[in-house]
């Protein structure tokens, strides 16, 4: 009736990376450190396959970052001399590379890790990317001096190996946009046709990931200062209704969305966050049925994913773990409850 799936992340294995960090260090190098990266992918595989989700994801275990994961492989950059920024509208610091020269991909950027994806699962699988608009944002600019030109020439990267991807056998290429719920107007503006741009010339299933942010105190507190209603979303998706990509996904459980915007995402799949990512508690099976519930009011059940809120990466496995179980097992509750 519908299927499940991850927004992205997952943790890293504590012999992998330091654990329930957003930036963790590698704890190997070389040729190990490529192994352990696809040992940590093949691990989440079959938990992933374990909790029965449908569509499986490489849970970014390659990727220290998800927006930096692709930069490494971008010409242009200059990771040595990392600057601190305030990122989505200042709501945290980082140390970010700064542009310094016409953009340009070295080369594939996540060819090994999306082939040793689908060699590993017969279901259908999604890989994740940066959005341009977050990209924009998660980077200091010394070159080009205007943000839309800027995001454009990353669209355009993007592009080459979204196109890539398809032809890895990826079936579901996903771009990561969580800017678009901090500065709406642009997103509305030029956000979202820097995204299509991003997905031109795709035949696979294409979709825009749009969260609140991963389960840390920045975010957390920041979520605090926005009401009774987040009416984020309400600036963006009608254009994104109106865009070439198939799939919207949203953050709906423990959040202040009003369950009616989802209504404004007519035609497209929706991929609803059941999962919290700001919270160890581990969701019931019918906690996460009755979410989904509340979202077939306004998505068509052959329209709808069920997912989680955002990444998992700052987590712990064992949470992680369960929480990808609850997922499984409320989607197949919710199942029988519909049919």
């Amino acid at each position: 009736m519908f299927d499940t799936a991850i927004a992205g992340s997952l943790p890293k294995p504590a012999w992998l990376a330091e654990t329930e960090k957003l930036w963790p260090q590698w704890k190997l190098s070389g040729p190990e450190l490529a192994q352990a990266k696809l040992d940590a992918t093949l691990l989440w595989i079959k938990a992933q396959e374990d909790a029965g989700l449908d569509v499986i994801g490489d849970g970014e275990q390659s990727r220290q970052h998800f927006v930096h994961g692709f930069l490494e492989q971008v010409d242009g950059i200059d990771f040595a001399h990392k600057v601190e920024m305030g990122i989505r509208r200042d709501r945290y610091k980082a140390m970010v590379p700064q542009v310094v020269g016409p953009l340009m991909l070295k080369g594939r950027v996540h060819e090994r890790e999306a082939r040793f994806l689908r060699a590993h699962t017969a279901r259908k699988i999604k890989f994740t990317l940066p959005g341009p608009m977050t990209i924009v944002d998660t980077v200091a600019d010394r070159f080009y001096g205007d943000r839309v030109k800027m995001a454009f020439a990353f669209a355009e990267l993007l592009n080459q190996e979204a196109l890539a991807l398809q032809a890895d056998g990826v079936d579901i290429v996903q771009f990561d946009e969580p800017a678009f719920n901090v500065y709406m107007e642009e997103a509305a503006d030029w956000g979202v046709k820097a995204l299509e741009r991003a997905a031109q010339g795709l035949v696979c299933k294409t979709a825009v990931h749009i969260c609140y942010g991963y389960g840390i105190a920045a975010n957390i507190d920041w979520k605090k200062t926005l009401g009774d209603e987040w009416r984020q979303y309400e600036k963006v998706f009608p254009a994104l209704a109106a865009s070439c990509i198939d799939q919207v996904s949203l953050e709906c459980i423990h959040s202040h969305v009003p369950a009616e915007l989802m209504a404004l995402l007519k035609g497209k799949d929706v991929m609803v966050g059941v999962i919290d990512v700001a919270s160890e508690t581990i969701e019931t099976a019918d906690e996460v049925a009755d979410t989904i519930g509340r979202a077939l009011q306004f998505v068509p059940p052959e329209r709808l994913i069920a997912c989680t809120n955002c990444g998992l990466a700052p987590m712990s496995r064992a949470v992680a773990e369960a929480k990808l179980r609850a997922l499984g097992e409320g989607a197949a509750l919710a199942r029988q409850r519909h049919r």
